[in-house]
Formats: structure tokens, C-alpha cells, sequence
């Protein structure tokens, strides 16, 4: 039987008791910031459940860094003494003086992000990417299924969803064009991605093995890397994205941890060649997990995580194997989620084939790549304990000229 919360939860609520997402908020009237669990439509305010403790004191504060350093015990415990309080009617005087309503309090970045990795796992989005661009030539190029590929992103510039998208400028340079030119980007595009929370740091020269990722991985966001196509394509050789992406990535406000996540669990795609040793899973940590993209309300893309041809440990294990540290506030996103299926794409410059298919919203408005007052929102949900889905609220943001 379901373990149900005495708190009331509507059907179909991405926070059901067995969730319970990290977030930082503000409830209404206070300008102090706090960590909170969501429970259907409230917040629960955990710095006052342990107020007066050292554990309190780190709750009461604008992130989730203080409290997710205690590390992974810690995080059992406070998970674990929450589902108490939730599930006993003897608990009920302790909680209700302490819940909010969420529509009711301000949502914050839930973590001070240390250093941000974006990946690019997913073969069929790099499948897509090499046949539109290098149509004479394999492909995936030859390390990639080798090694989970990745750069390095800008943490300053990862905001929290709601936060408004300015339209990035950059420099760029069409195929016809003689020369670059500077303006505005015009091919302003989404990635629909799962960002992964590094809760415990790690020594520097010593690796993180892929068996150790739930000892140091918090938990789970939404993410949406906002990239200038036009931007990326010129300045991508030799080095990498730089500009077209650096100037905004958005994060849902609700870190679902790994522990709400068993029952997501699931195999990897078979991976051939073998990896090297470092990269093999005995207990693989693919996820079972189902986004939406909605595109100004309509729905654009479904794409699915359970697809992707790297797992979060093994992009966690290639991470440090140079001997790289982990921080507290560390975020490495799975790079795009694509599917196999053309309505399972995960961004526009594949949904559109780089503006050569149009998509057409109900409005009977097309689009290519963002128009300036779009609103681009992105939802997901997953198998979660006794039966139930849960979800992870949404990331959503407006682009702006």
C-alpha cells in the first residue's frame, strides 16, 4: 500500500510524500531565505523543525550548500525524519506551524553553484547533430562512444526558473557571409536537459569511481541550456561552445534528491565498444524519466531520459578521473535529451532541422528558432516508491530583446 501523507496531496501531484524536493524560499512578510520540502501544494520549512541545532542553523540559510556538505548520511536522516513527520497525525501541531503555501512564498536558486560541466550524452541528439552538419562524414565523431564529451559552462549565469532570457550578442558568420559580423543572435534555441547537484566535495587528485556517485551526488534539477546557435557554430572549432552558451542556463527551484529516484533506476542502452574500465557500471544509473518541452504553452517535444547513452555516474566518473575535485554546489548538466522519434527531440536546431522544417503552434505562429516574448517551459516526471510518479516541478523562462 502507498505510504500517504496526512497533508493534503492532489492527484497527480508532482510532490507526493514520496518526493519531498529540496528548495530555498522566502514565505510571504520575511526577507530571510530558508530550505524548505515540498508536500503537494506546500513548503515545509526545515530550518524551524530544526531550529536551535547546528542543523538548523544550516537550513536557515539562501542555499541548500551548507546542508547538502553534512553529506549523504545526514541527507538519509533528514529524508527519513521528514517522512515521519508528513505520515503521523501525532506530528501535526510541529508541521502545520510551519507549512506555506508555494504559491504563496518567493522561490530561489536552490544551490550556490560552484562549477557547471554540461555533457552531451545522448546519441541521437549527437546522431542528429553530426548528420546536419557533417552530412558527408560519420556521424559521431570518434571519441564519442569512447567517453562522455563535455565542456566547461559558466556557474555565474545559471539562474533560477522564472528569471527572464535577455537574447544573447555575439559574433557570427553565415556560409555566405565574407565576413563575421556582431549583432544579436538569431538562432536563440533550448536544451532540454536533467542537471545532476554535487552535494559532498572530493579530494583533489583523487577520483570519483562510478559505484560512488550516490556518496556524492545530491540530487536531480530540471535544466534548460539556452544556446545561440549562430553564436556556437562560428566560434565551436577548435575549443568548444563559449559565448553561445554562457550567457544563461536555467534550473528548476526543486532538487529532487537520488533517493526519490530508485524506483527510476534503470539499465543503460548497451554500450559498444566496452568502456574503458573507469566507465563500466556494475549497477548501471540510467534513469527512467519522461520530459515535456511546451513552447508557449503548446507542447513541442517529449523527449525521454531513459535513452541516453551515458548515466550520470559515468559523466561523474569522467569528470574527476584526471584527478579533478568535486565541490559542494557542483552542477554538470546530461547535455540534450533526444529520443529516437522526431517529436522526441530535445531542442529546436533538431525539431526544425536548423530552420529547414518549421513548427507550427496552434496559434498557426511558426517558428525556426525563439522569438523574442517566447516562453519556453520545460516538466517531467518519474516512477517513484510504491507505485506512485513523481515530478520535479518546472523550469520555465521568457526570452526577452
Amino acid at each position: 500500500m502507498s505510504e500517504q501523507s496526512w497533508v493534503p496531496v492532489p492527484e497527480g501531484s508532482d510532490f507526493p510524500v514520496q518526493n519531498l524536493p529540496y528548495g530555498v524560499f522566502t514565505p510571504p512578510g520575511s526577507g530571510q531565505p530558508r530550505v524548505g520540502v515540498a508536500i503537494g501544494e506546500q513548503v515545509l520549512d526545515l530550518s524551524a523543525i530544526w531550529a536551535g541545532t547546528p542543523l538548523g542553523a544550516d537550513l536557515a540559510t539562501g542555499s541548500l550548500n551548507r546542508f547538502m556538505r553534512r553529506g549523504p548520511r545526514e541527507w538519509a536522516y533528514v529524508r527519513e525524519r521528514v517522512t515521519g513527520l508528513l505520515t503521523d497525525q501525532a506530528e501535526r501541531r510541529l508541521v502545520e506551524a510551519n507549512l506555506y503555501r508555494i504559491d504563496q512564498v518567493t522561490l530561489h536558486l536552490p544551490v550556490e553553484v560552484a562549477d557547471y560541466v554540461d555533457f552531451y550524452a545522448s546519441e541521437h541528439h549527437a546522431t542528429n547533430l553530426g548528420r546536419m552538419f557533417r552530412p558527408d562524414a560519420e556521424a559521431l565523431l570518434p571519441n564519442w562512444k569512447h567517453l562522455p564529451v563535455g565542456y566547461h559552462g559558466r556557474a555565474g549565469t545559471v539562474v533560477v526558473s522564472g528569471t527572464g532570457i535577455r537574447r544573447p550578442s555575439g559574433q557570427f558568420k553565415g556560409p555566405q557571409d565574407p565576413a563575421p559580423v556582431f549583432g544579436r543572435s538569431a538562432k536563440l534555441d533550448i536544451e532540454a536537459e536533467l542537471g545532476f547537484v554535487v552535494g559532498a566535495g572530493s579530494a583533489l587528485g583523487e577520483p570519483v569511481g562510478v559505484a560512488d556517485f550516490a556518496e556524492h551526488v545530491f540530487g536531480v534539477v530540471l535544466l534548460n541550456d539556452w544556446s545561440a546557435r549562430d553564436v556556437q557554430s562560428w566560434e565551436y572549432v577548435p575549443l568548444g561552445p563559449f559565448l553561445g552558451k554562457s550567457f544563461a542556463t536555467s534550473i528548476s527551484p526543486w532538487v529532487v534528491p537520488l533517493a526519490a529516484l530508485e524506483a527510476a533506476r534503470t539499465a543503460t542502452p548497451e554500450q559498444q565498444p566496452q568502456p574503458l574500465p573507469y566507465l563500466v557500471e556494475k549497477e548501471p544509473w540510467g534513469l527512467d524519466i519522461d520530459l515535456r518541452v511546451e513552447l508557449n504553452g503548446a507542447v513541442v517535444s517529449r523527449p525521454p531520459y531513459a535513452g541516453m547513452y551515458w548515466s550520470p555516474a559515468q559523466m561523474l566518473a569522467h569528470t574527476t578521473v584526471n584527478g579533478a575535485s568535486l565541490r559542494t554546489g557542483d552542477l554538470y548538466g546530461s547535455g540534450t535529451i533526444s529520443g529516437a522519434e522526431p517529436d522526441q527531440r530535445g531542442s529546436l536546431i533538431e525539431l526544425t532541422w536548423n530552420g529547414r522544417d518549421p513548427i507550427t503552434l496552434p496559434d498557426g505562429d511558426t517558428r525556426t528558432f525563439l522569438a523574442d516574448g517566447d516562453t519556453v517551459t520545460i516538466t517531467a516526471s518519474a516512477p517513484g516508491a510504491d507505485g506512485v510518479r513523481i515530478g520535479f516541478g518546472a523550469v520555465s523562462g521568457t526570452v526577452h530583446g
